[in-house]
Order: C-alpha cells, then sequence, then structure tokens
C-alpha cells in the first residue's frame, strides 16, 4: 500500500503520521495543507457535516497518486484528508481524536485522555530511532526538557533541582537534551552543569531521544506529549517525567493514566522504575486487514 501523509505544519503530528507509516511498513508522500483563511478553516467542519469537500479552502497543492490510504494528525488536516481520500478512492485514517467531525474515517486512534471514539492507544504514534550521537548504557542518566504552554509555566528552579538530583544520585554519563520550547534562561542555567553530552536546542537543532533511550533512566518534563511518547517507543529506560506548575488539563490526565498503568513514574524526589514499552506492532495486521475491506 501507498500512503499519502496530510501535514499542516506542524512537526508533532508529522512524526505521529511518520511513526504510524513506518509501523505499517508504509511507502508514503506527504502533501502540507494551508487553510486560505481562517474562516475557510471553520467551513471545513460545517462542510464535512453536509458531505461537501472541495479543495477551494486550501492554499493550491499539487500530488502525483494513485494512494491507497491517506493519514493524518491534528484538527487542520481532516477535511482535507476526508477530501483527498474521495479523491483518491483511498482509506481515511485520523490518528488523533477529530473532535468536531463526523467520525465516518476508516480508522481513528484516540488515546484515554481525549475521552474519543475508535481504537485506543496510550500514547501517541512515536517512533525514536537510534542514530549514534552518544552510547549510553544502565548507569547512564538522560534529562530532556521542554518548555513553557498554554497549560504549564517552567521555572528554573524547579528544573535546576532535577539537574542537582542527577548529578548527586547517578555515577554514569549524565546527557541533557533541550527543545524548542525551552526559555533560554534555562538552557543557560543547565549549560552551567558538567554534562557528558549534551544538546542546547538553540544551538544545535537535533533531536538525541532515540540515543537517550538506552539509558538506565530518562527524566521528561510533562509539558509534551510527543517527547513522552517518544520516550515509550522503544529502548530499555526507565521514565521519570518531572512534573510542572499549573493547570494539567488533559495533559495531566495524560501522565496520570500511564503512571497508573506501569509505563512511567512521576518523579516525587525518589526513583521509580517504569519500563513498560508501548507495542505499536498491531499496526501492520490492522493496516493489512484494512487493504481487504470494500
Amino acid at each position: 500500500m501507498r500512503a499519502l501523509i496530510v501535514s499542516d505544519g506542524r512537526r508533532g503530528h508529522l512524526n505521529q503520521a511518520l511513526a504510524f507509516c513506518h509501523y505499517a511498513g508504509l511507502e508514503y508522500e506527504i502533501v502540507e495543507v494551508r487553510f486560505r483563511s481562517r474562516l475557510a478553516k471553520g467551513l471545513g467542519y460545517g462542510l464535512d457535516w453536509l458531505g461537501l469537500y472541495t479543495r477551494r479552502l486550501f492554499e493550491p497543492f499539487a500530488l502525483r497518486g494513485p494512494f491507497d490510504l491517506v493519514v493524518g494528525a491534528g484538527s487542520s488536516t481532516y477535511y482535507a484528508l476526508k477530501l483527498l481520500a474521495r479523491e483518491y478512492g483511498a482509506k481515511s485514517v485520523a490518528l488523533m481524536n477529530p473532535k468536531g467531525f463526523r467520525k465516518d474515517f476508516d480508522l481513528i486512534f484516540t488515546q484515554p485522555h481525549d475521552k474519543g471514539e475508535g481504537i485506543e492507544i496510550p500514547v501517541n504514534f512515536a517512533y525514536a530511532k537510534a542514530t549514534g550521537l552518544v552510547e549510553l548504557g544502565p548507569r547512564d542518566v538522560a534529562f530532556v526538557v521542554g518548555g513553557p504552554n498554554k497549560r504549564f509555566a517552567m521555572e528554573p528552579e524547579e528544573i535546576e533541582q532535577v539537574a542537582e538530583f542527577l548529578f548527586a544520585n547517578f555515577d554514569g554519563k549524565r546527557v541533557l537534551s533541550t527543545s524548542p520550547r525551552t526559555p533560554r534562561a534555562i538552557e543557560e542555567l543547565l549549560e552551567g552543569y558538567p554534562w557528558d553530552y549534551k544538546v542546547i536546542y538553540s544551538k544545535n537543532p537535533i533531536n538525541p531521544i532515540g540515543d537517550f533511550l538506552q539509558a538506565g533512566y530518562v527524566f521528561i518534563t510533562q509539558d509534551s506529549t510527543s517527547m513522552i511518547s517518544e520516550a515509550l517507543s522503544g529502548g530499555r529506560a526507565a521514565v521519570e517525567v518531572v512534573k510542572l506548575k499549573g493547570d494539567g488539563g488533559k495533559f495531566q490526565r495524560f501522565v496520570e493514566y500511564l503512571a497508573q498503568e506501569g509505563y512511567l513514574h512521576l518523579f516525587d524526589g525518589a526513583l521509580g522504575n517504569a519500563r513498560r514499552k508501548v507495542d505499536f506492532g498491531f499496526v501492520r495486521a490492522l493496516v493489512a486487514d484494512l487493504e481487504q475491506r470494500p
């Protein structure tokens, strides 16, 4: 089967679709779609409920078919996903709860914290591939730092406390990665520690998490479902989630569910030993079955 990935330009959403295609064993092409305006995006919801689909809502884009499956994640992709699935006679796959749209996709995946319809998976689709940036083992620890968002603040003091814990309690390698949202003040704070390997994203925009998952432990701030999903997609590291101040909402429900199921431990000053990983191996058989549907 050949897939078309519909992207809204957000890397986190695109990575979910790429991971889905990886687990399904699909070749793919990517198209980025942009609504002409906010009004056009709003019209997409209404037209979907009327069963009407048109490219006129989008800025022009070109494709080379045919495609057997159209897949996407995020509210800005779902109208285009249905439109293109109809154009190519392809199956449609929504990778997150498509709130506000008719639930007539061929497959819908949803997470428990999102309270949606469809096939429930514990985390977002994710695939963190080791790239050989750093070699880590069971005695080593990694720290992955995100940044503030509409739900969480990130104070230098709480990040400093975690860094101090890592240097006081681990005698192997200690490695660090910041992210696109990490405040510069926190990056500067963390640069003051003698990490054995570090990625300061504002200076070196790479993602070493696939290598970090070979450590004994990985600490991740709770602001990013994408980073946590990556950490649970493979490797051997026990996952410690660093709680942040704020109104967690569905982010909080997300980590609490995963802690309850043994995928991660909410760091409370003492180490847990949560090493359960998410097995996405079922996806290939599911897509093969979908191919046989009329």
